[in-house]
């Protein structure tokens, strides 16, 4: 499909948009879209190589002003059947460059990470500089990947028969299903497909109903990049298609493995189709993260922390931090700093304003989530510090807030917000702290700030989660495993482990020598 460009003259654009395919036209009245990219805007799905068209299209808004960015093909399951045809029919033939096709991936998201970061911001809503930083991170999985291509190891075993030789091979599992959330558009892409496709894999891609234009604009560069037809294929398709085709993908005999990242209940879901083929799954389902601050914390590193984990991307993340659990000698001096850093830190507005870090929530629906809370906590006996309603920039826009006087019984310590809500736990002893941290039936990350060496390796060891910041409050790297325990899931995604999920262990035995 041909690139296209906006021009800049409001005469030209009339004239240019009587041009483009109509799924690509703002229809309707209300706020101007931001300007989106040309050169990597895509409306069709990607199949096989080819941009291809649906019965209908769905829209896609920008969260911040509720104006339509385009609107996409709505892939339904006849789509998602050809998109895995094509996946199986092109893996025999997806080894030999891949190692070097990755890396010319990676360099042109490099090249393009400034547009790649526009698409982010208008489709999720995130600030500028939030995309960019995703952006680079995304890249990174590529550029990871395209290396542990070349180091697919296989092993001899020392034979205790005299006439045999023992070999161990790591193959590829075949097609991969790869289903993705909206709050990193670009990343949770590139750190699933940067790993199927080094082992030999090939993928079909499900991204989210909200943000299909970033998987779009991936598929544009990867083929630039020469990746060949139908080794990644992507099929956007709306919510109401999205129970059906996420059937489809988990219940095809050609698909060998699913990778999701989302909530737990969606997942539970994807398990239930994908057992009946008995299909490999890795699953990065939903987190309720810990924050505790002991009594030997510095007070101010935990505070610093505290603001990164919480309010990276309007808290919008599956590792932000959900419950805080501050030691009761020091817990009003972080309160009060916290708070205090809140206010002088955190800046609401649209994500393409200058001094913006909190854009707005993904939809009205998240927004009614974290008034619930906040209402269930006030209404138990919790104090507003500060927040606690939405802003008057926009109806997705939200406050970043801070509860004391918080308990256990309280929705906000129960559930994942997933938005800018702080609540504040006392506790007395470690003991507690750590049960209370234990207490979730989920545990993707967990943190905690102390300066006593003795009870870091204590609480780190027991905290039951898979990833666990200590004195720090973001973690995440291309070098290092991320996933959960308990209903977080299942398996582990970057890093030297990320390979290995979509691989399959063959055993050789050679004889008669």
């Amino acid at each position: 499909m041909a690139s296209w460009r906006l021009p800049r003259t409001p005469l030209l654009l009339r004239a240019a948009q009587r041009l483009l395919p109509a799924p690509l036209r703002r229809s309707g009245s209300g706020p101007a879209p931001p300007r989106l990219p040309g050169s990597l805007v895509r409306s069709g799905g990607f199949v096989g190589g080819r941009w291809v068209q649906a019965a209908a299209a769905f829209p896609v808004l920008d969260p911040a002003s509720g104006a339509e960015l385009g609107r996409v093909a709505d892939c339904g399951v006849a789509e998602a059947r050809a998109a895995v045809r094509a996946a199986w029919e092109a893996g025999p033939g997806w080894s030999a460059e891949r190692s070097a096709l990755l890396r010319k991936w990676y360099n042109l998201m490099m090249e393009n990470k400034d547009d790649l970061a526009k698409i982010i911001t208008a489709e999720n809503g995130k600030p500028l500089k939030e995309a960019q930083g995703e952006i680079l991170y995304s890249a990174s999985f590529l550029e990871w990947f395209a290396e542990e291509a070349r180091r697919i190891y296989g092993v001899i075993i020392p034979p205790s028969v005299k006439d045999r030789r023992l070999l161990v091979l790591k193959q590829p599992v075949g097609v991969a299903a790869v289903i993705t959330p909206w709050n990193f558009p670009s990343a949770m892409i590139t750190r699933k497909v940067g790993a199927a496709l080094a082992a030999g894999c090939t993928v079909v891609v499900k991204p989210a109903e909200d943000t299909p234009l970033s998987a779009l604009a991936l598929g544009e560069l990867a083929n630039q990049a020469g990746i060949p037809a139908g080794v990644y294929n992507v099929v956007p398709c709306s919510q109401q298609q999205t129970p059906a085709v996420g059937e489809a993908l988990c219940t095809d005999p050609l698909v060998a493995k699913i990778s999701f990242t989302g909530s737990t209940a969606t997942g539970k879901i994807l398990l239930h189709h994908a057992a009946g083929t008995v299909k490999r799954v890795s699953m990065e389902l939903g987190g309720h993260a810990p924050f505790i601050v002991f009594d030997s914390a510095d007070v101010d590193r935990a505070v610093a922390g505290a603001l990164a984990s919480k309010y990276r991307n309007s808290g919008q993340t599956c590792v932000c931090t959900n419950r805080f659990l501050v030691q009761k000698r020091i817990h009003d001096a972080f309160v009060e700093k916290f708070a205090r850093a809140i206010e002088r830190e955190l800046h609401v507005g649209n994500g393409f304003d200058e001094g913006t870090t909190q854009g707005p929530l993904i939809n009205e629906k998240a927004v009614g989530k974290v008034e619930r809370h906040i209402s269930d906590a006030v209404s138990q006996g919790a104090s507003i510090v500060t927040g606690g309603k939405r802003h008057s920039f926009g109806k997705n826009f939200f406050e970043p807030t801070l509860l004391s006087n918080v308990t256990t019984n309280m929705l906000c310590t129960q559930e994942e917000t997933f938005g800018p809500l702080a609540p504040v736990i006392k506790f007395d002893t470690e003991a507690e702290a750590v049960a209370i941290a234990n207490s979730a039936n989920v545990g993707l990350a967990g943190y905690f700030y102390s300066q006593d060496p003795a009870q870091i390796w204590r609480v780190a060891e027991q905290l039951e989660v898979g990833i666990v910041g200590v004195n720090e409050g973001l973690v995440s790297s291309v070098e290092c495993p991320f996933g959960g325990v308990k209903q977080s899931g299942l398996g582990r995604e970057g890093s030297k482990y990320g390979i290995d999920e979509y691989l399959e262990i063959k055993y050789v035995c050679f004889g008669g020598l």
